[in-house]
């Protein structure tokens, strides 16, 4: 691995460099609007980041340890500004409203970044027992924290989806799901959801996520619902870091999951579908920026973020630290090249974690 710094790109690599260190280190400043547990991959207040060339949705930690602090609205690394602006998103008007039958929408669907209403359908997994547990993951400790509910339904989320679009100006929707029993793996209430959300609110942009589901059928059916792009996340592609970070989850075999991003890029289209590949879990970086590339020549966008030690975590129990933000940017840096040469971007899938991009370094890259 070689992490130098191209000289004629030298102000490219050091905002990226920079954006690294943000997504792995945070920043100390308040962030009105947070999200402390549940199915992704930090916990963070949510920011939009802006430099040159525009601004751009930030999940960063919010660490009182971070060497990055904000004045002004400006993000300062000790003495020197970094030429960079924060501004937090604010709390949003759907947070006070309430179901008929007392349920915050907030508890039904959260807001993330500045534009992108995001939800589990069902806050449960199968896999949640510490023998199965991914240890990054905590979808069912906002459950236990009494900050969602089990399972939304379809009329729920078409409600919040509604208010959320006409109140606070949503431009995209995420929906995940736990994985349940059932062959469909959770995809059969992410199209009864996607179908429901898109009657009352027509034309946003979903992306639906769930494991490879048994029959490949289920793919068809949720763009069928009307689901614009589909996350299908792996998290890591070397099978010894899978058993170890994913124990119930890497009895799904790769060749499942590649069967179904062929699936999904036949019916999505490419350059819709997209797939987690978390950096810090001890993946060989070369390796991994070689499957990233994969992935590419399949036209599945490799979402690639840190990951971060969740409170809440088994990861964060055990003392796993986050990566080096510079191993963070070397494999950023080489995908998000992969990724325009294949004339592929994150924005292009219109819906979903590669259309924000907040959580990872990706869009600063390029990528």
């Amino acid at each position: 691995m070689s992490v130098g710094t191209n000289p004629q790109n030298a102000d490219a690599d050091a905002r990226v460099r920079v954006r690294a260190e943000l997504a792995v280190h945070g920043v100390r400043t308040p962030a009105p609007l947070r999200r402390p547990d549940g199915a992704g991959p930090s916990d963070d207040g949510h920011f939009v980041l802006g430099g040159p060339g525009g601004g751009a949705g930030a999940a960063l930690p919010v660490n009182p340890a971070s060497p990055y602090d904000v004045r002004d609205g400006r993000v300062w690394r000790g003495g020197q500004d970094t030429g960079l602006t924060l501004t937090p998103v604010r709390r949003p008007r759907f947070y006070d409203l309430a179901t008929a039958d007392g349920v915050p929408y907030e508890h039904i669907a959260r807001l993330h970044g500045d534009g992108v209403l995001a939800t589990t359908v069902v806050q449960t997994c199968v896999r949640y027992a510490e023998a199965d547990r991914c240890r990054f993951c905590t979808v069912e400790e906002s459950l236990r924290a009494g900050a969602t509910v089990a399972a939304k339904t379809p009329a729920q989320l078409a409600e919040v989806a509604e208010a959320a679009v006409r109140l606070d100006g949503v431009r995209q929707m995420v929906m995940t799901t736990g994985t349940t029993s059932g062959p469909d793996r959770g995809a059969r209430a992410l199209a009864r959801s996607t179908a429901a959300v898109l009657a009352a609110v027509p034309g946003l942009p979903v992306q639906v996520q769930c494991e490879p589901p048994a029959g490949l059928g289920w793919i068809g059916a949720l763009r069928a619902a009307g689901a614009t792009a589909i996350g299908i996340h792996v998290e890591a592609l070397d099978d010894a870091v899978r058993r170890r970070w994913m124990p119930g989850k890497s009895t799904v075999p790769l060749a499942a999951y590649e069967a179904a991003w062929d699936e999904a890029v036949r019916v999505f289209g490419r350059n819709r579908v997209s797939t987690y590949l978390l950096v810090g879990l001890g993946e060989d970086p070369d390796e991994l920026i070689a499957g990233a590339g994969r992935l590419v020549d399949r036209g599945v966008y490799p979402f690639v973020v840190p990951f971060r030690p969740m409170r809440g975590t088994l990861a964060a129990r055990d003392g796993v630290p986050a990566p080096d933000p510079e191993l963070l940017r070397y494999v950023t840096e080489a995908v998000a090249a992969k990724l325009r040469a294949a004339g592929m971007s994150g924005a292009d899938q219109r819906a979903g974690c590669a259309a924000c991009g907040a959580c990872g370094v990706l869009r600063a890259a390029g990528g």
